[in-house]
């Protein structure tokens, strides 16, 4: 099993093909929306010119956990309002949505706070609280140990948005994948395509194809964003998965094909029900940042992280004491 990064799950695509579910098993299939239909839910990655709006705290700060339920809760409805919103400055929206990653990480591994938290949270983001607490805590059981190195990976910048939004529209046009479930798995696999490096499975690319799987399933470069996606597709579909939807037991079979844990599963489909609800939660998701659940805790890994070998977490920490999350490794 290869090494989990906080709410990254970087794994191989399993060997082989599976029987698709039954064919009156299966939910009906969507229509893929237009081009402008999906631009209309998700907004331009362009801000718009407006009165300045609170600023969340920036990246190079030390994140300040709450010390309540209700603060969490309200300080979430903040962030995803500002991460959300196409209109926000570049610095306060990725400020903001690096602030929802790590208040979900906190209250995941808080669940004495999760009933007060949520009745803070406005009750437009409800259902995505629980979404993403489900998909922490199912991603969180597919790792079985905790590793006290950090390993080789190069941290840059994801595709643009626009662009990643484009590939999944294509997938699920030409496989019929839904398109929420390709951007569930790019995020869980690699952060969008922000980890490069070889997981131990010798996966590859951001959609982590293994060589012969790719060579099965795959077409032009796997490190391509949009080649990567269009070869998940259609292994996807392949297995099951292209019903156009993000429900029934096709798709169940499909993710799990994907990765053979169940808990791997329950956390694609959770993220997925997060963009299937507000598209534009893309916006947040991509600017999330890589954070390395270690022997130590939280190891926030930036743009600019490269290591050609293994580093040590506690020489990391001692070289970047700022990047040292929180000690809890639930």
């Amino acid at each position: 099993m290869s090494r989990l990064a906080a709410f990254v799950v970087t794994s191989a695509l399993l060997l082989g093909t599976a029987a698709c579910g039954g064919e009156d098993d299966e939910p009906a299939r969507r229509e893929p929306p237009s081009v402008a239909e999906l631009d209309d839910q998700l907004g331009s990655d362009r801000p718009e010119k407006q009165e300045p709006l609170p600023s969340a705290p920036p990246l190079t700060e030390e994140f300040v956990p709450p010390e309540s339920a209700p603060e969490l809760g309200a300080r979430l409805g903040r962030a995803e309002d500002l991460a959300r919103d196409p209109a926000t400055e570049e610095a306060v929206r990725a400020a903001a949505a690096f602030e929802t990653q790590l208040l979900y990480r906190q209250l995941a591994r808080t669940p004495q706070w999760e009933r007060r938290a949520r009745a803070a949270v406005p009750p437009r983001y409800r259902a995505d609280l629980d979404a993403h607490l489900t998909a922490r805590r199912s991603l969180r059981s597919v790792l079985t140990t905790l590793s006290a190195e950090l390993p080789a990976w190069e941290i840059v910048e994801p595709a643009p948005t626009a662009d990643l939004r484009r590939f999944y529209r294509e997938g699920e046009r030409v496989h019929g994948v839904a398109w929420e479930l390709l951007a569930a798995i790019n995020l869980v696999e690699t952060g969008f395509g922000k980890i490069r490096g070889l997981s131990s499975a010798g996966a590859q690319g951001p959609m982590q194809f293994i060589p012969s799987t790719w060579a099965a399933y795959g077409e032009g470069d796997v490190t391509d964003p949009h080649d990567a996606i269009l070869g998940a597709a259609n292994y996807l579909a392949a297995n099951g998965g292209g019903t156009g939807t993000t429900t029934g037991p096709g798709v169940e079979n499909a993710l799990y094909r994907y990765n053979n844990h169940p808990g791997y599963v329950d956390g694609i489909l959770a993220y997925a029900s997060v963009l299937e609800r507000d598209p534009r939660a893309l916006h947040g998701l991509v600017r999330w940042q890589i954070v390395y659940l270690s022997t130590i805790g939280d190891l926030w890994l930036p743009v600019g992280y490269r290591e050609t070998a293994p580093v040590p977490v506690r020489a990391y920490v001692r070289q970047h004491p700022e990047r040292h999350l929180g000690t809890d490794t639930r």
